[in-house]
């Protein structure tokens, strides 16, 4: 009788030291996946962190780029010099769907891939320059004329072939070192002169009628339906943000060789954190290989 007792209790131990383990391992194995989920969630939050940090429009410490001010205004006591050597309000300029390009017209390098961009989407829009929009091209080099403006907007026209309509359209200006340091910060355009010529990006700023910055096309060239839907947008005063942020975190703009470049850093910066991400899952939710005994 004892005996059986013994054997009970013994059995009945054997049991609960067996049903121990497994609790164990199940625990054990509960915390992994639990520590290796917090690892992936810590690890996406860094990315995130990252992510927003890189198309954060208004970061203000670039020292050249564009910082976009959508749904901003424009300030009423900017002033130009027109082709007619006059003096004129920006804002009073404004009274259609308005782009504004800043340059300078001896630029010997992204300027006028900009301006030559600009003249062939014009050229191939169904809108009317003039009537639909109107183009408005500033020096942001308060030491250049505007006869100088005049001879590049010539060169410039020569290149399409609705030469009446975007000459109507298309105006150049100059403008005082007062007037283009408000111009520029109000549009977010970041520029560096380094030494007699600029460090600067190549953007247009688009505006509404009503002087308010909706949208900002980004590059030396631009896709006829993105130009005229940014056109229409603002003219119904709708702001958007800029859809190329890809481009721009995938090339950065090199001052010296004046040019923009891929930014291998960024991009394998990005393609390592995902291959991390993705080992750790894999590694969290690969299927045990069960054992034969």
């Amino acid at each position: 009788m004892n005996d059986s007792l013994n054997i009970a209790i013994i059995k009945n131990g054997k049991q609960d030291d067996k049903s121990s383990a497994m609790t164990c391992s199940d625990s054990f194995l509960f915390s992994g996946k639990l520590a290796g989920l917090l690892a992936v969630l810590f690890l996406f939050l860094g990315i995130n962190l990252f992510a927003q940090k890189v198309f954060d429009d208004k970061t203000d410490d670039a020292e050249i780029g564009i910082v976009e001010h959508l749904d901003e205004y424009l300030p009423t006591d900017i002033y130009l010099i027109d082709e007619n050597n006059q003096r004129v309000l920006l804002t009073d300029l404004i009274d259609k769907p308005t782009i504004i390009n800043w340059v300078y017209f001896r630029c010997p390098g992204i300027c006028s891939p900009l301006m030559e961009g600009l003249a062939k989407v014009m050229d191939e829009s169904d809108l009317i320059p003039g009537v639909d929009y109107q183009v408005l091209t500033i020096s942001f080099d308060p030491e250049e004329t505007i006869d100088l403006g005049i001879r590049k907007k010539e060169n410039y026209l020569k290149l399409v072939n609705k030469k009446e309509t975007i000459a109507k359209g298309w105006k150049y200006f100059v403008s005082d070192t007062v007037s283009i340091q408000k111009g520029t910060e109000a549009t977010g355009f970041k520029y560096k002169r380094t030494g007699k010529d600029f460090a600067h990006a190549a953007a247009i700023t688009v505006v509404s009628p009503k002087g308010k910055i909706t949208r900002y096309l980004t590059g030396i060239y631009f896709l006829p339906f993105d130009f005229k839907m940014a056109v229409i947008e603002s003219s119904k005063g709708m702001s958007s943000p800029t859809i190329n942020k890809i481009m721009q975190y995938c090339f950065s703009y090199d001052p010296v060789g004046k040019a923009y470049v891929l930014n291998v850093t960024k991009i394998s910066g990005t393609l390592i954190l995902f291959v991390a991400v993705l080992f750790f899952l894999i590694l969290i939710f690969k299927p045990k290989r069960k054992i034969n005994k």
